[in-house]
């Protein structure tokens, strides 16, 4: 259930990216290394500026507090020509974003 609350919340903050015509971008770098239940990691950049990167790891596993620990970053640019950043961190406290643009909680 977590995992399908956080994967449901990495892709409204990728598709609330503002979107710009990218239909001649290309991938430039891309890694991906899925280690079973030790985690997984991936890396992409394409050639209009867009990056991201993301890890998880399994945390406590077959334990009662066994939770999946993700951190990771995205990068867009914007319609304004600002490259955009947006560092996170999910695991048992939720989503936890962080980025310049984004406003601070009180």
């Amino acid at each position: 259930m977590k995992l399908l609350l956080f994967v449901s919340l990495v892709a409204a903050c990728a598709f609330a990216a503002p979107q710009r015509d990218s239909k001649d971008a290309v991938i430039t770098k891309y890694e991906s290394d899925n280690i079973g239940i030790d985690g997984y990691n991936y890396l992409y950049e394409t050639s209009d500026g867009t990056s991201a990167q993301e890890q998880g790891q399994l945390q406590n596993a077959g334990t009662e507090n066994e939770a999946i620990v993700v951190r990771g970053q995205f990068s867009f640019v914007g319609l304004d020509g600002v490259t955009y950043t947006v560092t996170y961190i999910a695991d048992e406290n939720g989503f936890q974003p962080q980025g310049a643009h984004l406003p601070k909680a009180p």
